[in-house]
């Protein structure tokens, strides 16, 4: 299906109100080292919890206080980029090009696949979820940065000034929950209507924490594509730093560090997966297709090279 536009869409403003009610608590309890039974994703049970109740009510209250002051102060600022691209599969890999006719290639984002050795049944790459060039199937990927970190170290020195580091830590916590929340509410956004796939959708929190709605957001340097490089790719295509002042550092983690980033496919039958551990085959075939040295390709995916 394609989506309502092409190319990119930023918010500089997002109001964080909107985001609150999308934050995933049980992270933020475990940030703390209170990890009482909670199941169902529902955060009061730990407040009953025997062990921890007493101290996640007051962790939790305190950080409604913080969230309250964050909102009416607009002392955190959310900022967001995204965008949908026509593509194809070759192989492996998506290839993504500026407009339907396909004349001009924008950028290709390189995947890889399963080793066969990992017990699966079926072993999964990215270029799985999108049409295969031969196919003459239109089909689209899309993309997605965003961050509601802006703020963060003026909060840091406010509290540092008063030595609270409690306030401190808080502070940051909110902003990681936040984050998470703002990549769980514009992929909402897009599924229902940016891209419109799933227009009909009504799920609760909690399905969409356990990924029962269509398509996937992974993330380049996760387990479906564990090479961080791809993520400058996906800067430069979006002009991410331009549009929002999201940047990357020069160990490719983001700036703000309350930010998520990754791509988005709308086929049904994608899913994540992992990669695993791969073979020397796969590192010189993956060296080959982007155009760089082996050395470099082992560097970049040493975590799992399933050799020495």
């Amino acid at each position: 299906m394609k989506p309502s536009f092409l190319g990119t869409k930023d918010w500089q403003e997002y109001p964080i109100s909107e985001l609150v009610p999308y934050i995933d608590w049980n992270p933020f309890f475990a940030t703390w080292q209170l990890r009482g039974k909670y199941p169902n994703r529902g955060y009061p049970k730990i407040f009953n919890d025997q062990d921890v109740g007493v101290e996640a009510k007051k962790l939790f209250d305190d950080a409604q206080a913080m969230l309250n002051e964050i909102v009416a102060e607009k002392s955190l600022t959310a900022k967001a980029v995204i965008a949908f691209y026509p593509a194809h599969s070759v192989g492996d890999d998506i290839e993504i090009f500026e407009d339907e006719e396909k004349t001009k290639k924008l950028a290709t984002f390189f995947g890889l696949r399963q080793q066969s050795d990992n017990d699966a049944k079926v072993t999964y790459a990215y270029g799985d979820f999108i049409a295969p060039k031969e196919s003459g199937v239109k089909d689209y990927l899309g993309f997605f940065a965003l961050s509601a970190g802006f703020g963060v170290p003026e909060l840091e020195h406010k509290y540092k000034q008063d030595d609270d580091d409690y306030k401190v830590i808080m502070a940051k916590a909110l902003a990681d929950r936040l984050a998470e929340a703002f990549a769980e509410k514009m992929h909402e956004e897009v599924r229902r209507t940016h891209w419109g796939y799933s227009t009909n959708e009504n799920l609760s929190l909690e399905d969409k924490l356990k990924v029962k709605y269509e398509g996937i957001r992974p993330a380049p340097g996760y387990p479906s594509q564990p090479d961080h490089t791809e993520k400058t790719t996906m800067w430069n295509l979006l002009e991410i730093e331009k549009k929002t002042g999201i940047q990357l550092t020069e160990s490719l983690a983001m700036w703000p560090a309350a930010a998520v980033s990754g791509l988005y496919f709308a086929n049904k039958e994608s899913k994540y997966f992992a990669v695993g551990k791969i073979d020397r085959d796969q590192v010189d075939s993956y060296a080959s297709r982007k155009k760089i040295s082996v050395t470099d390709a082992e560097r970049i995916l040493r975590p799992i090279l399933g050799y020495e």
